[in-house]
């Protein structure tokens, strides 16, 4: 009997059994090789391109539609240390990127540098609403905590390495950070902000005035309960926090970094007594609290004159250097050689200065205060390549963003205009660092 079309057409879609056992005999080296060769999941679909800033999107939970950023560098390290580098008010992720000096830094330590960006209107973080300042409640910090999630889970990150810090607004979330998260972050750098909880509101607002004005002044116990009541039910081990405010900040004013101090302390359990005070650099006061080493539990940085516009380059390294992600080194501003060379431009009752500053030593200048006393009756009312505080008297200019690094050789020109009331002289002494300089 001729087998049918049916029968025939049966056959054709079931091999025999030999045929079957023979191709998968041989799939399965075939398969087992390809799987050894091809990369990980999270490589293959996640992992972003190295030296250069890129955005990353779906990243996880995002209540408040932050952007992230993240700069990979091209020798990051296997289990990389993550850098949380949180903007100011009117910034973003790429200006935070570009106008601080975190990816070099991690060019040269291996760590990843994630770069928060708010799409609000204010381009302010959210730290002031009842959401913001709870664990998990639904707001900025949230994505940002998916933020490190997905670069320790992209990375195989040390997640017992994940640090923040912050400038202005940025300063103030990372106060909320460490709050919201004490489990996640193992220290934080706050640059002119307030305690957590400061300036928390309820009626929608991202203001507090009472806040920004220092007038808000709690008891250590008190500051120290708003941390604890972010997180009620944890109880482990607390990060550890840097603080930096200049006495001439009239945005959020001078009395919150006492007020930050007396919280952080507080929550670490150690003395408000420093264990250390020194002066790392001119006009700057650097106070330990509960240990005198380079990682204490608090350290305090109060900028005699400064603003609210404090950060300079060379700041990073110091945060680095708390952390611990730079080897143990403690990186001072060098105390090499230095040239001075001014001219000036007098009238009636005004004057111009030029100054030109040369780095004579052998090692590069990495964030720079110039200190000089203007003669009586001088007072600046004007000033370029660097911030001048105060305007009269013993003043220290303090470096722009764009030139706080002076190379062996090179210099640098900076200058302001002043009244005078019949003496236009320039000052005849200046110090680099605290370091004297050759006038000439």
């Amino acid at each position: 009997m001729r087998p049918t079309a049916a029968d025939t057409l049966k056959s054709s879609r079931k091999p025999p059994r030999s045929v079957l056992v023979a191709l998968f005999g041989a799939l399965v080296p075939l398969l087992a090789a390809l799987t050894l060769l091809a990369p990980p999941a999270a490589a293959r679909t996640e992992a972003v391109p190295t030296a250069t800033l890129t955005e990353v999107t779906g990243f996880g939970a995002n209540p408040s539609n932050l952007q992230m950023y993240v700069y990979v560098p091209a020798a990051v390290t296997a289990h990389p240390a993550v850098v949380v580098a949180v903007h100011y008010c009117g910034g973003s992720g790429p200006a935070m990127y570009s106008g601080t000096e975190y990816a070099s830094l991690a060019d040269q330590l291996g760590f990843i540098v994630v770069y928060p960006s708010v799409t609000r209107a204010s381009k302010c973080f959210d730290v002031s609403s009842p959401q913001a300042l709870h664990r998990d409640g639904g707001s900025d910090p949230v994505g940002i905590k998916s933020m490190v999630d997905w670069v320790a889970t992209t990375y195989s990150a040390d997640t017992s390495r994940v640090f923040a810090l912050g400038i202005s607004s940025g300063a103030m979330m990372t106060n909320v950070l460490l709050g919201d998260y004490p489990d996640v972050f193992a220290a934080g750098a706050a640059f002119a902000g307030v305690p957590f909880g400061c300036f928390a509101t309820t009626d929608g607002s991202e203001w507090n005035t009472a806040c920004a004005n220092g007038t808000v002044i709690q008891t250590p116990q008190q500051w120290g309960d708003l941390v604890r009541g972010a997180d009620p039910g944890y109880t482990g081990r607390r990060p550890r926090m840097q603080l930096w405010h200049g006495t001439a900040d009239d945005t959020l004013r001078y009395p919150n970094f006492g007020e930050e101090i007396k919280q952080w302390t507080n929550v670490l359990g150690v003395s408000q007594t420093p264990a250390a005070t020194d002066t790392p650099a001119t006009g700057w006061t650097r106070t330990r609290y509960g240990a005198t080493g380079d990682q204490p539990p608090v350290e305090a940085i109060s900028l005699q004159g400064v603003t609210h516009n404090l950060y300079t380059y060379g700041m990073g390294a110091r945060v680095l250097t708390f952390f611990g992600l730079d080897s143990g080194s403690a990186p001072q501003p060098p105390a090499g050689a230095c040239k001075v060379t001014v001219t000036t431009n007098a009238w009636n009752t005004g004057l111009t200065a030029s100054v030109t500053l040369t780095n004579t030593g052998t090692g590069t200048v990495n964030g720079w205060q110039l200190g000089f006393t203007l003669p009586t009756g001088q007072t600046i009312t004007n000033g370029w390549g660097a911030t001048y505080a105060p305007a009269s008297g013993t003043v220290t200019a303090t470096n722009a963003s764009y030139d706080g690094t002076i190379a062996p050789n090179a210099s640098v020109t900076i200058g302001y205009q002043a009244n005078h009331a019949g003496n236009s002289a320039a000052p005849t002494a200046y110090t680099l660092n605290g370091t004297v300089c050759t006038v000439g």
